[in-house]
């Protein structure tokens, strides 16, 4: 990184390590409530945490990217840039991103090196449809939207996540409580 600070100092100064913990799931997983939740449970105990949201980053850094698989590639690998950077300075950085293809997050856990964790947000095809918050899939399935992940673009689910959390089977709070012992786990 250039810094006189080596990860070590840093360590020592926050009380924990730089890493990022990348969630990948189709639409309307959970993703995003997952990591704002996570983020807030961190942030009260103490850790300098940050959350790279996909919606966010389309609105700004990657605002001149489309949804072609090479638009898709070269968001995941911006994200995965700055997440890098982030981590190397002590942030526990959450980064929540479809990223539907393996070779994509293996891109992502490339250029973030040590400190890399996949968390597959599992849920359903079917439960994503019917949360549908923004009503993508429905305009998905009624051809207003092609190359929808999960309807006609694929999504490859991690085949050994670091962590899987199936979003529906629990209540949302304890699933951000999972996601937060994981991470403190890792980083403390």
């Amino acid at each position: 990184t250039g810094s006189t600070l080596s990860p070590w100092d840093r360590a020592q100064a926050r009380g924990h390590r730089g890493a990022v913990f990348w969630l990948t799931g189709l639409s309307g997983s959970g993703k995003s409530t997952l990591a704002r939740g996570a983020e807030t449970a961190l942030f009260a105990e103490g850790i300098d945490v940050a959350v790279l949201d996909g919606d966010t980053l389309r609105a700004g850094l990657c605002a001149d990217l489309g949804f072609s698989d090479a638009d898709r590639r070269e968001n995941i690998r911006r994200a995965a840039s700055v997440a890098r950077i982030m981590a190397e300075t002590g942030q526990v950085v959450i980064v929540a991103l479809i990223s539907p293809l393996a070779a994509d997050r293996a891109m992502a856990r490339e250029i973030v090196g040590e400190g890399f964790e996949d968390v597959f947000v599992d849920t359903s095809l079917d439960q994503c449809e019917a949360r549908d918050p923004k009503g993508l899939y429905a305009a998905a399935r009624a051809g207003r939207i092609t190359g929808f992940t999960g309807i006609d673009a694929p999504y490859e689910p991690p085949a050994n996540p670091d962590l899987r959390l199936a979003t529906g089977a629990e209540a949302t709070g304890e699933t951000i409580a999972r996601l937060v012992r994981h991470i403190t786990g890792a980083v403390v």
